[in-house]
């Protein structure tokens, strides 16, 4: 399990916090802010309320995921429509809101592959990618992903050690870290062009 701080539930991550994890990683601060500007905008929130990450339930991901756990699609189709079908903000009130319902529909035929189909917090870090994070289980990695950003930012450490990313976001390669961390459709949404750009806008309010 990665070694956060003592968190109150979803605690804002501080500078402090980017810095002490900036260099157990060895990288720039402006670098880590970069990958967060892309993957949960411009305000870095990990949480759309007290206890609940930011999601981002995944149907294709659940359609992989969901028969290994012996999920049966066609019955959970006709049980649980709400999971396949797009986020239905009008009904729900939110897209967070909407995500969430489709979460808790999945979550009412099995648990782990539920938890597994979702991206979680600031990182948006497939659930599926708990072990490459450190942890023992999914629920754990749930657990830490809801408890605060400190947890969110340290799970996101654990994950780049584990896939060998941190030489990418070391040297500011944003086409191989993008290319490892956002798959192969990185250049068609242009991540890999967005990151350097908000690499070099935190770097120059940072003074480097």
């Amino acid at each position: 399990m990665p070694g956060a701080r003592s968190a109150a539930d979803w605690d804002r991550l501080t500078e402090d916090d980017y810095r002490e994890v900036a260099a157990e990683l060895d990288v720039e601060v402006a670098a880590i802010k970069a990958v967060v500007d892309i993957e949960t905008g411009r305000k870095h929130q990990g949480f759309w309320k007290k206890g609940k990450a930011i999601i981002n339930f995944d149907l294709s991901i659940y359609r992989t995921y969901a028969p290994r756990h012996g999920v049966n699609l066609s019955k959970a189709r006709k049980k649980y429509p709400v999971i396949f079908r797009s986020p239905d903000v009008k009904k729900y009130g939110s897209q967070q809101a909407a995500q969430y319902a489709r979460l808790e529909a999945a979550m009412e035929i099995d648990r782990a592959s539920a938890l597994e189909s979702c991206f979680w917090g600031m990182f948006q870090i497939g659930g599926f990618n708990w072990r490459k994070c450190g942890c023992e289980s999914v629920d754990e990695f749930c657990a830490l992903m809801n408890r605060s950003e400190r947890d969110q930012l340290e799970l996101f450490a654990a994950f780049c050690r584990a896939n060998d990313l941190v030489r990418f976001i070391r040297k500011k390669d944003w086409s191989g870290f993008a290319l490892r961390y956002n798959g192969p459709g990185y250049k068609k949404h242009r991540y890999h062009k967005k990151m350097a750009d908000a690499y070099k806008k935190f770097a120059k309010s940072s003074g480097r």
